[in-house]
């Protein structure tokens, strides 16, 4: 189990801000630097995904691009950055998809499902946790890493620190994110607001009109990290958000192949959280395959 750090995610937050701001990214792009070599003569016996994209020529992988340190699109530059973009890099690598042979494609929380059932995608990486509901619609490889739900707040607010403070107050998350449905079951006295992004929430703090936005702590210590002056977080965390690679429902051998690379793969895995998210204050430890 990757081991968690959040009890000080304020803290952790501030030391992150150089690494989420400046160099994350980690083997990402054609710098020559990745911890992954593309494979060559790959074959998947029985895999309709994998002959799909072997006849396209291409992968097309659907990611976040508005959350720093995991998937972030750099609009100056067109990089792409991030923990989970690099281990999307890595395992088209695996499948033999080079850097020029990846489409990546940006999909709201709420859509996920719905561009793997229609083919749209081949798979999705992008902080997207596991749970039996998504799973009677598609199929999980890995996981790949652990977080858990947490709040961001802004920097003057002294009044909320918990999840127990959010009583009457205004709190934002992403339409479809397991967060905003833990925060509607469990905390109901909260007034919630959604958006297709994080980032639309992250502006509703900004412009005064949240309280606070939740989500998964990782993606919380990004914002933090590109707004100390405007920005906390706050409190320990309060779920366990298991990610995972989200692939075409009964695609075994698709996400068997997928399992595989993870396992074998904890030197680069390593190499990918160290470059991204090692300066975060949370110490990452690649959690076991589920081959449920």
């Amino acid at each position: 189990m990757m081991k968690r750090r959040f009890a000080a995610m304020a803290a952790a937050g501030a030391a992150a801000a150089l690494v989420l701001t400046g160099c994350a990214g980690g083997g990402g792009g054609d710098n020559g630097d990745q911890p992954w070599t593309v494979a060559e003569d790959v074959t998947i016996e029985g895999s309709a995904t994998f002959e799909a994209m072997q006849s396209a020529g291409q992968i097309v992988i659907g990611v976040k691009e508005d959350q720093p340190g995991l998937g972030y699109l750099d609009a100056a530059t067109g990089e792409r950055t991030g923990f989970d973009v690099d281990i999307a890099r890595w395992m088209a690598a695996e499948l033999g998809f080079g850097e020029d042979q990846i489409e990546f494609k940006a999909i709201p929380s709420a859509n996920r499902e719905q561009e793997l059932v229609n083919g749209n995608i081949d798979m999705y990486v992008g902080t997207y946790s596991i749970t039996d509901s998504r799973k009677e619609q598609i199929d999980f490889a890995g996981p790949y890493a652990i977080t858990g739900q947490g709040l961001l707040v802004a920097a003057d607010n002294d009044s909320i620190n918990g999840p127990d403070d959010l009583a009457g107050t205004n709190v934002c998350s992403a339409t479809g994110s397991t967060p905003i449905q833990n925060i509607r079951e469990n905390y109901p006295e909260a007034k919630i607001q959604e958006f297709d992004t994080y980032s639309q929430c992250v502006a509703k703090i900004e412009d005064g009109s949240a309280d606070a936005v939740t989500t998964d702590a990782l993606i919380l210590l990004g914002y933090a990290a590109q707004s100390p002056d405007t920005l906390k977080t706050v409190g320990d965390t309060f779920s366990e958000e298991i990610y995972g690679i989200g692939v075409p429902k009964g695609d075994d051998a698709f996400r068997d192949f997928l399992n595989t690379a993870l396992e074998e793969g904890g030197e680069t895995w390593t190499a990918i959280w160290d470059a991204n998210l090692g300066e975060t204050g949370v110490e990452g430890e690649q959690p076991a395959v589920d081959r449920y």
